[in-house]
């Protein structure tokens, strides 16, 4: 029989709901999978009726456009409200892209890439290093003008990217950046909050997205609601 995830991932997003094996996306998803019937016991109900509503409580974004059908959970809202306010103020940049990618050298051409694809299948304008560097030219410097021209930074938080951190690369210099300006939104992809916090304890600070709460799809559509103007 298949096991409902909730006790242990919790349903915060439509996605993970739609990914637990046992309740496939249906919003009755309590915990009947167990054998235990919650009704039978007045107080344990209501403490998971509790449980439930502050995993899955969700508030839709003013700048979410009328029939969206993705799901923001409070606390991504919160996160992202002063970065859009931001965003609204720098409407006026010349040449302006949406936004700046920041990622690990190594996730170049993976999911670094495929998240590039993604953002601007949806059609927004990305600085990306493998794109926007001409050969010949001098990395920092056009670093430099990526990050001036662009609305906000996301930054790609994997294994890769801890490691470059760590070693004081040029990933840490254009984190250096972003953390200076409310313009960031970090993306957790194959690790955590607590791998991130051992290393830059100053970006872990900044809740963003992650691809464990949703797919990479989902993510680059909430990163072009936020941007569009």
């Amino acid at each position: 029989m298949a096991r409902c995830t909730a006790p242990i991932k919790g349903h915060r997003t439509a996605s993970a709901r739609a990914a637990c094996p046992a309740c496939g996306g249906s919003r009755n998803y309590g915990y009947s999978n167990y054998g235990y019937n919650s009704s039978n016991n007045p107080s344990t109900s209501s403490y998971i009726s509790s449980n439930r509503t502050s995993k899955v409580s969700n508030s839709k974004p003013s700048w979410s456009p009328t029939g969206s059908s993705v799901v923001y959970t409070r606390a991504e809202v919160r996160t992202l409200t002063p970065v859009r306010k931001n965003i609204e103020k720098r409407t006026t940049l010349p040449d302006p892209r949406d936004i700046f990618l920041c990622h690990a050298w190594d996730d170049r051409g993976k999911i670094a890439k495929d998240l590039y694809e993604q953002l601007v299948s949806e059609g927004v304008s990305v600085w990306f290093s493998e794109n926007d560097v001409p050969l010949g030219s001098s990395l920092l410097r056009e670093i430099d003008k990526g990050l001036a021209k662009s609305r906000i930074g996301i930054v790609l938080v994997t294994p890769a990217f801890l490691n470059r951190i760590r070693g004081e690369g040029i990933a840490d210099k254009e984190l250096s950046v972003l953390l200076s300006r409310d313009l960031l939104v970090p993306i957790v992809h194959n690790t955590t909050y607590d791998e991130l916090r051992n290393v830059s304890p100053m970006l872990a600070s900044k809740s963003g997205l992650s691809t464990d709460d949703d797919s990479l799809e989902i993510v680059a559509t909430k990163l072009t609601e936020l941007v569009n103007i």
